[in-house]
């Protein structure tokens, strides 16, 4: 892999640390720049150049996301290279995700579990020729800064991350290509964007070649979370999708808020790390972890929206009972 040479020709490479970095010899990063090239040399050509499929309407949003992921990238690399600080990468993060947004990344309505529509077209904004609706935007920008942290999270096995939004972005297509939503150009950019994860992944999974690197693990959870965006709000199920790393993420950030520990601080309490902590091996914990993600995933093809709302209940009552008896096995 050409990346894989040059993070290890210009020293763009992860030591091992014994605790959270368990790997036992320096790792090349950049890994997620292969992926963002893949992807948008690819999706750009359909959007930009030969739009088919009706991939012209997404055009000008995914411009918008094109230079979003491009900031992340470049963060991740210099980070990579020169470790900036946490609240530096945030602040970096939060304008990738703004500029997506200001570029036109918008969801009007969402599905009611309950039944019907809830359109989220309250306080308009007028900018320009442009109208931003501020609800709608501020949970647009949670489900987006959500979406990437969760992977950056994800990204402390081999291939744990990268497999995991690969799920997501395959049942974003199988989704897209069914009679019942027919979504044909997102069906485009998400069979491009799962084909560049499964790509990656031949490399990273355990043992893995190269590591998706800062960038590459922000990159691949904003793209998820565009296609469910840009899918007519399929947020449910990347929900399903991601729900085990999501609320894995929101319990630990709960306990170092509790203990009055910084929220940044690496450490060992992820569920994927509690699981070799109480027995599993590298490939095991992984793929149980994927085991889930698909299963939950592939409900979605066929659960109505209360029934997905039921779905995720499961999925919490299941993520208390993993923990419980991971951590009792420690």
């Amino acid at each position: 892999m050409l990346v894989r040479k040059i993070a290890l020709k210009f020293s763009f490479v992860d030591l091992p640390d014994g605790s959270r970095k368990i790997h036992d010899k320096p790792m090349p990063l950049l890994g997620g720049t292969a992926i963002f090239l893949s992807f948008w040399l690819v999706a750009g050509y359909f959007l930009f150049v030969h739009p088919v499929y009706g991939m012209e309407i997404l055009a000008s949003k995914m411009a918008g996301v094109f230079l979003a992921s491009f900031i992340l990238i470049v963060m991740g690399a210099v980070d990579d290279k020169k470790q900036l600080s946490p609240k530096l990468r945030l602040l970096i993060t939060v304008v990738a995700a703004l500029i997506a947004i200001g570029w036109g990344l918008g969801l009007e309505k969402i599905t009611n579990p309950m039944g019907g529509i809830l359109s989220l077209n309250f306080w308009p904004i007028q900018v320009g020729s442009g109208t931003f609706f501020l609800l709608a935007d501020i949970l647009i920008f949670i489900w987006l800064m959500g979406m990437m942290y969760t992977t950056k999270i994800l990204d402390g096995l081999d291939g744990l991350s990268v497999g995991t939004v690969f799920i997501g972005a395959v049942v974003i297509f199988l989704l897209a290509i069914s009679t019942k939503y027919y979504q044909p150009n997102v069906a485009i950019l998400s069979l491009i964007f799962s084909a560049s994860c499964l790509g990656f992944l031949l490399f990273n999974f355990y043992p893995s070649k190269i590591f998706l690197g800062e960038g590459g693990s922000l990159f691949i959870g904003l793209m998820l979370g565009v296609l469910a965006i840009i899918s007519g709000g399929k947020v449910a199920t990347a929900l399903l999708v991601m729900a085990i790393p999501i609320l894995d993420l929101a319990r630990v950030a709960y306990v170092r808020i509790k203990n009055r520990q910084s929220i940044f601080k690496g450490d060992r309490e992820h569920l994927h790390f509690r699981l070799l902590d109480a027995g599993f091996s590298h490939r095991r914990a992984v793929l149980l972890l994927y085991f889930l993600a698909f299963l939950f995933g592939i409900t979605t093809l066929f659960l109505q929206s209360i029934q997905k709302l039921y779905a995720l209940l499961v999925l919490v009552v299941l993520m208390a009972v993993i923990s419980h008896y991971v951590g009792r096995n420690k």
